[in-house]
């Protein structure tokens, strides 16, 4: 509650304290010279208030409690109705903003909240833990969620939801090419989206290969994300594509030591990494190495596809630009935003080609 006059600390104290005093809490007042408040009231069962009030104006009331059960959150939601109207009695027109945000369920057996890459946090509707476990690379969950249907989370990091068909469409070239006859590598994809995408446009062959490409990950997406994988993950070889169990980096060596070379390179290994400063993280390096290592397997006049980040990490976003001048051999992009449902937030996704050079 924000106020639109400095707030007169002792008679807000005095105002809401009956209101705590009825649900039989106990009292400890801390309180500052010029700092205002901090007043707790702690329940027998354990349920406790916090009670912050700043001289400028601002009044927060933050309420704990376990309570699993509807009666429990109505009794907040009531004491919370009391305060309300306790400090518009106290004020009159005098308040500038009431805000009461949802309750935040901590320790649930479903886990509700997700960070965005640009650092807010999102709570979503999800209703069930469709698939829990732990390879030896990571933590992969499939949670089914009302809005965005089975979402695939690799390590705490939402990767792809059943919704995010944008998102395979945005790495693939937006509708944009021709993929009849062509040669495709790919690399990461292990819930199979960009493949059944892929093999659907009559490509003469794909070839998914990854870092350390998690056969856990594999069965729980043929499994529990079928509308995403469609029946690509069943076999590991199909008319027009093979699936490759094994380490990228050794495989884009020995491609490039072949001389084998692909119409596109499709990159969904990892997001540009959210640090700026590339000498500290090595995530930095291994983008570097599987950039290099592409182009080197890349058709003069083919085409890399691969994701960036959030619209919202600017910095992070423009450093990856600066790498792309590094390479071993010239190159230019260009880059499209896309809304990825399930990710709440705006991506960047680039194309990038071999500078033509004049002969």
């Amino acid at each position: 509650l924000s106020l639109n006059l400095a707030a007169d600390c002792n008679a807000v104290l005095k105002a809401l304290q009956p209101i705590f005093q009825e649900q039989g809490m106990t009292e400890t007042v801390h309180n500052w010279e010029d700092h205002g408040y901090l007043v707790t009231y702690i329940k027998k069962n354990g349920s406790f208030a916090n009670l912050r009030i700043h001289p400028h104006g601002l009044v927060l009331v933050d309420l704990q409690s376990y309570n699993d059960h509807m009666k429990g959150r109505e009794e907040v939601d009531q004491l919370l109705n009391k305060v309300e109207e306790r400090m518009k009695e106290l004020f009159h027109g005098n308040i500038k903003r009431v805000k009461r945000l949802p309750a935040i369920l901590r320790g649930g057996v479903i886990d509700r909240y997700w960070p965005t890459a640009d650092g807010r946090l999102v709570e979503y509707d999800i209703d069930e833990v469709v698939y829990d476990e732990d390879s030896p690379f990571q933590n992969i969950k499939i949670l089914h969620s009302k809005q965005f249907g089975n979402i695939l989370i690799l390590s705490g990091d939402v990767n792809l939801a059943e919704s995010d068909l944008a998102y395979t469409q945005a790495i693939m070239g937006s509708g944009k090419e021709d993929y009849t006859g062509k040669e495709v590598l790919i690399l990461g994809g292990g819930d199979g989206g960009i493949l059944y995408e892929i093999v659907k446009l009559k490509p003469k062959m794909v070839t998914m290969v990854a870092s350390n490409i998690d056969q856990m990950v594999i069965d729980g997406c043929k499994k529990y994300m079928r509308k995403t994988c469609g029946d690509v993950l069943d076999n590991l070889k199909g008319e027009c594509y093979q699936v490759l169990i094994e380490d990228c980096i050794p495989v884009l060596k020995r491609y490039a030591k072949e001389g084998r070379m692909f119409d596109y390179v499709i990159n969904d290994l990892t997001a540009v990494p959210i640090s700026t400063s590339p000498e500290e993280d090595s995530t930095w390096e291994f983008l570097r190495l599987i950039l290099d290592l592409s182009m080197k397997v890349l058709k003069q006049d083919g085409k890399y596809f691969t994701q960036g980040n959030c619209i919202n990490l600017t910095d992070a976003l423009t450093l990856y630009e600066e790498q792309l001048s590094r390479l071993y051999c010239p190159v230019e992009f260009s880059k499209e935003t896309v809304c990825v449902p399930s990710y709440m937030e705006l991506w960047v996704f680039y194309t990038i080609w071999k500078k033509q050079t004049d002969i």
